[in-house]
């Protein structure tokens, strides 16, 4: 099982757990997996078939730029990264 981990502002969601395991071999498989565990999640993290602006994905340590399909093995490490705001 993949280790995701979630956004501190999207907790809530997650009934305050800021890491659960989720199935899948590709962002799109865990964005389903995550909204079915944790419904609205994955309006969260998803806008059509791209990642929401402002958010970014890193697997296994490293950012990743394919969004959605981005594919990894189903033991990976994932964090949700939100975009740093102020000025």
């Amino acid at each position: 099982m993949n280790r995701i981990w979630i956004p501190t502002h999207l907790q809530h969601l997650t009934n305050g757990n800021e890491r659960v395991k989720i199935s899948g071999s590709n962002i799109r498989h865990v964005i389903r997996a995550l909204d079915n565990a944790y419904p609205g999640l994955g309006d969260q993290l998803r806008e059509g078939d791209m990642l929401k602006p402002g958010i970014t994905v890193a697997i296994n340590g490293s950012v990743d730029h394919l969004g959605l399909y981005a594919d990894f093995d189903e033991d990976s490490e994932i964090h949700f990264i939100p975009a740093i705001e102020g000025g």
